[in-house]
């Protein structure tokens, strides 16, 4: 019989401690339990209107003012909460789009109506944009007005502003010729990818109302939490920072 005790029977522990008084590591290859997490700043969920990303602080101010602000006109929000490199970007990128696709239709893509035969669901997309795309609900309403018990639209209706945003005379009708036809085959494709860039803008700028809502990434923007070591460092990168916090 040996002297020596089976290495299986010895608790692991005990190897552990023997292995460290021996100078071994025991963390060569760490789990995927031992992997740094990252995690979610709390205080995007606890109402807090300062949230701290990699060492930038960002005051969100009134986050609902800033959500309105930046629905009204793009990037307005972001202007309200000092975040200006990101608010000259969104107002520039948006309505850039959107007066693109507004051009592109003849300046007749954008209009609000519900009528039967035309219920133009595409808006609901479009005002996405905020304040300029507010014109069609007043041209809407007075074309509602405007239309008799018939469906058909009175000789007396007149749009406002030379027709901005104004939907089509009714009666609207695929099997006839009408407004909405005339429309297609001035601007023949155009049309279709006019509606398609002013619905694409309205999108857009839904995230941008929650970015203007729920600040910058609540991660560190480097992927990796501050360390203690880092403390130190910090300090020195005060200045740079504080140049850097309005891009955030």
């Amino acid at each position: 019989m040996s002297a020596w005790p089976d290495s299986s029977s010895i608790p692991a522990s005990e190897t552990a401690v023997a292995n460290k008084s021996e100078g071994k590591s025991t963390d060569e290859k760490p789990s995927k339990g031992n992997r740094e997490q990252i995690q979610v700043n709390p205080k995007v969920f606890n109402g807090e209107t300062q949230i701290e990303v990699d060492g930038i602080t960002v005051d969100l101010r009134n986050r609902y003012l800033a959500a309105l602000l930046a629905w009204l006109v793009p990037g307005a929000g972001h202007f309200y909460q000092g975040r200006h490199t990101k608010g000259t970007l969104f107002v520039i990128s948006v309505l850039s789009i959107w007066m693109l696709g507004f051009a592109l239709g003849g300046f007749h893509v954008v209009y609000a109506s519900w009528y039967p035969g035309d219920k133009r669901w595409h808006y609901v997309l479009q005002a996405g944009v905020g304040s300029a795309a507010l014109p069609a609900l007043v041209q809407g309403n007075r074309m509602r007005l405007a239309t008799d018990e018939r469906g058909r639209t009175r000789s007396d209706y007149e749009p406002l502003w030379n027709g901005f945003m104004a939907p089509p005379h009714r009666p609207v009708l695929e099997s006839e010729a009408d407004e909405v036809a005339a429309w297609y085959a001035r601007r023949g494709s155009g049309y279709e990818m006019g509606t398609w860039y002013t619905m694409i803008a309205g999108l857009l700028n839904f995230l941008v109302v929650y970015d203007a809502f729920g600040g910058p990434l609540a991660v560190p923007i480097s992927g990796r939490k501050k360390r203690k070591s880092d403390s130190s460092a910090s300090s020195s990168d005060t200045g740079e920072a504080s140049a850097f916090a309005d891009a955030v």
